[in-house]
């Protein structure tokens, strides 16, 4: 008896399975929230110290998190101790500031910021006086009724007065937190 060298994978109909690889559905899991048809990849706890998850998507996740405190149940040199730890643990990023990947400044302003910054002709380490001055200045020099008709000065104007209010917000946030 001759040893068979065909295959059944030849012609119709098809004599072995076509696999179990890739042919069944995915399992996805929905957000937990009644009503919610979006994904639920962000697993959130029950309970204190419980294994079991609630899983939420994105925006039902940030509802949840929303009240949450970290420094709950510490006293205040406990928790200041703890942000002073993980701050240090985070300082290697303020660190490389000085190279181009790092952006401009000390780390301490986002981009909006450094824009405004730039559109008042200031260097990144500038001070909300020296903000305020530049401002003015710039006001008085781009004011429509002090050049009536012009059109690039008009758009300086509110490139300006646009970019101090992005600083101004800042400085109030800045304020805030102290």
């Amino acid at each position: 008896m001759a040893r068979q060298n065909r295959s059944d994978d030849w012609g119709f109909p098809r004599w072995r399975s076509y696999g179990d690889k890739g042919r069944h559905a995915a399992r996805i899991r929905l957000c937990d929230r009644e009503g919610c048809t979006e994904v639920g990849d962000r697993p959130a706890p029950k309970a204190p110290n419980s294994p079991e998850r609630w899983y939420f998507c994105e925006s039902h996740a940030a509802e949840y998190n929303r009240n949450w405190n970290y420094f709950a149940g510490l006293t205040a040199e406990e928790a200041a101790k703890r942000a002073a730890d993980e701050e240090s643990d985070a300082s290697a990023f303020k660190k490389s500031a000085h190279w181009s990947w790092g952006g401009p400044g000390d780390g301490s302003r986002s981009r909006d910021e450094m824009r405004a910054l730039s559109a008042l002709d200031l260097d990144s380490d500038a001070d909300f006086t020296a903000i305020k001055a530049a401002h003015r200045k710039l006001v008085k020099e781009t004011h429509p009724d002090a050049n009536r008709g012009d059109e690039e000065a008009a758009k300086r104007f509110k490139q300006v007065q646009a970019a101090y209010d992005v600083l101004k917000k800042a400085e109030e946030r800045k304020n805030a937190k102290a």
